[in-house]
């Protein structure tokens, strides 16, 4: 039997089939209806912001008259104006402070949801979930009642310790205690969001790599954070980013406190600001330019986070 005779003839490649133009469009297709709905929610909106910030919008154009086009003079304004900056600088205070706080009593519940038994766990749960439905304006409403300076269950209690006379303190009269009382109402409200979105991660942590991290002499704070934490890193970055930015447009609990204290410019954050601009000084164009700043601000927060996911996918 020859050479040629012992080798097995070799079967050609199969050839791929050509993909259809018709598939390949289908994604693009069925994106078309998302993608025109959130150009007509959100593009126009955005559109209109800008195009008024480059105008001089008052009361007269609420009434048909024309607006008188200024460029760029809102945002030099904008620019030069010292209030504006602290304003910003208090905004980004405030929602550094309150969202650190948030993640990190946040994150601590999720830890003792994991810890405890199902029973003390199911009730950890409701009571997280009925702090975190309940309406914002009813929360509000309960807070200002907690801290009024007359009838107030934090004086009374304050004033039982020994040594300590509150004599009527005015939780709400200065920027320290008011913002004070804010980040506290804030961090309540959000805690609820991390705790369950941070306990959701956890659940994919395996306990086998905890407890031979144990059997190794870890620490609870060495798994936490040469185990736990790398784990759920992407949970809690993309928390913290979202924190941030809703602790910077905070708005309706800023302003019921000062309904109920002092509505000077000292206790105004970047949302409380720019509603005054529009409704009390009816300055629109003025107003557009702060609220387009704003966005400019919570795109830069973002950025590192979108960075970060680029950064993966590279890799």
């Amino acid at each position: 039997m020859s050479a040629s005779e012992l080798i097995a003839p070799v079967a050609p490649p199969p050839q791929r089939r050509a993909r259809s133009p018709r598939r390949s469009l289908a994604p693009y297709v069925l994106l078309i209806p998302a993608v025109g709905i959130l150009l007509l929610g959100m593009g126009y909106p955005l559109v209109w912001q800008f195009v008024t910030s480059l105008q001089e919008y008052g009361l007269a154009q609420q009434f048909g008259q024309p607006a008188e086009f200024v460029g760029l003079d809102n945002f030099v304004a904008l620019v030069t104006d010292s209030q504006l900056w602290l304003v910003v600088a208090r905004s980004l205070a405030f929602c550094v402070i309150t969202a650190s706080l948030t993640l990190a009593i946040g994150t601590a519940l999720a830890l003792l949801m994991t810890a405890v038994n199902k029973a003390a766990r199911l009730i950890l749960q409701i009571a997280l979930l009925l702090a975190w439905s309940m309406p914002v304006v009813a929360a509000m409403t309960v807070w200002i009642w907690l801290f009024d300076r007359r009838r107030g269950v934090i004086n009374y209690l304050l004033d039982m310790i020994p040594g300590v006379e509150m004599n009527r303190f005015d939780w709400l009269s200065t920027p320290l205690t008011f913002f004070i009382v804010a980040c506290i109402i804030v961090t309540w409200m959000s805690v609820p969001f991390v705790a369950f979105s941070v306990y959701a991660g956890l659940t994919q942590v395996s306990d086998e790599v905890l407890e031979a991290a144990q059997l190794d002499g870890a620490t609870p704070w060495q798994r936490f954070r040469l185990i736990i934490a790398p784990m759920i890193k992407p949970v809690l970055s993309i928390v913290l980013l979202l924190q941030l930015i809703w602790d910077l447009r905070v708005f309706t609990q800023i302003t019921m406190l000062q309904d109920a204290g002092s509505k000077s410019g000292d206790f105004d954050v970047l949302g409380t600001y720019i509603f005054k601009l529009g409704t009390k000084a009816q300055d629109f164009g003025m107003a557009s330019a702060v609220s387009i700043f704003v966005l400019a601000i919570t795109i830069a927060l973002s950025w590192f986070y979108i960075r970060s996911l680029l950064k993966e996918d590279q890799a």
